[in-house]
């Protein structure tokens, strides 16, 4: 309201005073004598007009409007300041400034901080209160009125630089609103705030009690990933090697080391799956959208979902490949989407009964993947039910494994990725989960990138002595699995320790270029050992790789925080983890001042 107020007296002033001060055209012309007595009519009652608007704003009761000389002295004094402020006209025009009505210690706190925001002096007294509007910056205050009687008042107050034909400042024009309903209700607004506070102790105190069931939950799952991935390290680690080694294994060994590894590397989605409960139910689960191919991923689950189809004789058809059809998703998630629709539809399902999984482009830009069971349908009622946590609509009791979460994250997947799901059923014929995502074109693939178990090119000495490397991990198949890892490399040397203060000995004695720690071990943890050896001068300078089943956020990154040149998680991809191991060399040479070798990979 005091901005419009404001900007409304600017427009109203400048027209007034143009059409006040701009002479009627002379002319020795009669006809056009006779238009400058038209012009002349008109720019007097322009003039009329403008002065019955002036009139109206400064005689409003609504507002105060307060005119001063340049000087700061009150010169107009409207009946609406009359009444806010209980003085007459006559008792303050030529004689005080606004300054003499204001709180005296805003005046001076105003100043102040003009002072220090242009750097200069500015005196607590009227010239605070119209600073800005001198220099022609928009101000708009709030500030204590005192009225006559002493009390006092909030007030919103616009200022406005008068300015005469040539720009010269010839007065000022404070405009003011009296704010005392705005603080009232702001002070109820504070006891209603106060009132909730003291209403909510008894919540705030459950909601710790539930972030200590939270923390409690998230290191059971912490530690559940450890356990489940320190077997599953040497399960994909092995089976990467066996894949990738000299001579390669024969076309039927080829077909059963893949299917290994694809299985290993869906059961360590799974397994991520699950610590992703906690961040769905937090809602900070993380994405890395990207252009995905339907027809890969549903290759991939056609496979890993074909014998449990046909355990129960049940015909899943898919779409015939099309390798134009890509979506804009997380593929890691994407798939888990689909494996779980697709798992389900399977599950329910009636013996001998169907699943199809359709892919159709829709416009505008939009891909639907649908999957029609067979099964026996849902009623309108469950139906709406059916995306609630831990419900599996009465199917406890069907000897089908569940968790009743299955649908409950793949929805939100879909919507973190900007898509829609849902499902139509009908009792007795069968149902149709779909989703609809965007599409988007075909990625350019760099074709130097490698998946985990491509092959690691030899290695040449290049006639440097081969560069030591410690290992410091007490599971013995995941400390064979790096002594294959290392066998593969013949410039590097490998030595191992069991323990952590094995592990600082060795360190100590040998002098490693770099050094693999894991972060479990049976006497010290690995984030302890690092301390200890980058507290010695012998080996504070040593790289040192962390490699560990340890796999939440909270893990990496106390990790990194702690100062491991890298934190590498269980099960290791190959090519991960030589890329890092080189880096590390790399930093170790320079370290050391030792100059590359051509032809040997830091």
């Amino acid at each position: 309201m005091v901005e419009a107020t404001s900007g409304f007296a600017r427009r109203h002033r400048q027209w007034f005073e143009d059409s006040a001060m701009t002479p009627a055209p002379r002319s020795t012309n009669e006809g056009i004598r006779r238009t400058d007595v038209v012009t002349e009519d008109r720019r007097q009652e322009a003039l009329l007009t403008a002065n019955a608007l002036q009139n109206a704003i400064f005689n409003s009761a609504n507002f105060s409007s307060i005119a001063t000389d340049a000087r700061g002295v009150i010169q107009i004094f409207n009946v609406g300041a009359e009444r806010m402020l209980g003085y007459t006209a006559a008792e303050v025009m030529n004689r005080i400034t606004p300054a003499d009505i204001s709180d005296p210690q805003e005046v001076i706190a105003r100043a102040t901080a003009l002072s220090l925001e242009f750097s200069t002096r500015i005196a607590p007294g009227f010239e605070a209160l119209v600073f800005k509007a001198s220099r022609e910056i928009e101000d708009i205050y709030e500030l204590t009125y005192i009225r006559k009687d002493g009390s006092r008042f909030p007030a919103v107050v616009s200022v406005t630089a008068l300015r005469d034909q040539p720009g010269a400042i010839i007065g000022y024009l404070l405009i003011g609103t009296d704010n005392t309903a705005r603080k009232r209700v702001e002070a109820e607004q504070q006891k209603l705030d106060q009132l909730l506070r003291d209403q909510n102790v008894e919540l705030n105190a459950a909601k710790v009690v539930a972030e200590k069931a939270n923390l409690a939950k998230s290191d059971f799952l912490s530690s559940m990933s450890h356990e489940l991935r320190s077997p599953l390290n040497g399960i994909l680690g092995f089976a990467q090697l066996m894949e990738s080694d000299t001579p390669p294994p024969t076309p039927r060994q080829q077909e059963s080391i893949g299917q290994i590894l694809l299985a290993g590397w869906h059961l360590l989605k799974l397994i991520d799956e699950i610590l992703d409960l906690a961040k769905v139910e937090a809602g900070r689960l993380s994405l890395s959208p990207e252009s995905v191919s339907l027809a890969e991923v549903l290759g991939e689950c056609h496979a890993l979902l074909e014998g449990q189809a046909q355990k129960r004789g049940i015909q899943v058809t898919f779409p015939r490949p099309d390798s134009h059809l890509f979506v804009h998703a997380d593929r890691t998630r994407l798939k888990q989407v689909l494996i779980n629709l697709i798992s389900n539809a399977v599950k329910y399902n009636r013996a001998l009964g169907t699943v199809e999984v359709q892919c159709a482009a829709r416009a505008p830009g939009r891909i639907r993947v649908s999957i029609r069971d067979t099964g026996v349908g849902l009623p309108p009622d469950r139906l709406a039910q059916l995306f609630q946590p831990f419900n599996r609509l009465g199917q406890e009791a069907s000897g089908v494994e569940g968790t009743g979460i299955g649908l409950v994250v793949a929805k939100q997947l879909i919507e973190l990725m900007e898509g829609a799901i849902g499902v139509e059923s009908e009792v007795g014929v069968g149902s149709t989960f779909w989703f609809e995502l965007a599409a988007v074109a075909e990625p350019q693939f760099d074709q130097g990138n490698q998946e985990p178990g491509t092959a690691t090119p030899a290695l040449v000495q290049g006639g440097r002595p081969p560069r030591l490397l410690l290992c410091v991990e007490d599971n013995l198949a995941n400390l064979k699995l790096v002594e294959r890892l290392i066998e593969r490399r013949p410039d590097l040397a490998l030595i191992s320790a069991g323990t952590g203060a094995r592990g600082i000995q060795l360190a100590r004695s040998r002098r490693p270029d770099v050094i693999l720690m894991d972060i479990n071990l049976p006497d010290i943890s690995g984030l302890q050992a690092l301390v200890a050896l980058r507290a010695g001068p012998a080996t504070a300078l040593i790289p040192v790789i962390a490699v560990s089943a340890n796999a939440m956020p909270h893990d990496i990154n106390k990790g990194r925080q702690a100062g491991f040149f890298a934190y590498l998680t269980k099960p290791i991809k190959v090519n991960e983890f030589n890329e890092t191991l080189s880096a590390a060399l790399e930093l170790a040479d320079r370290l050391s001042g030792r100059a590359p070798v051509p032809g040997v990979p830091a």
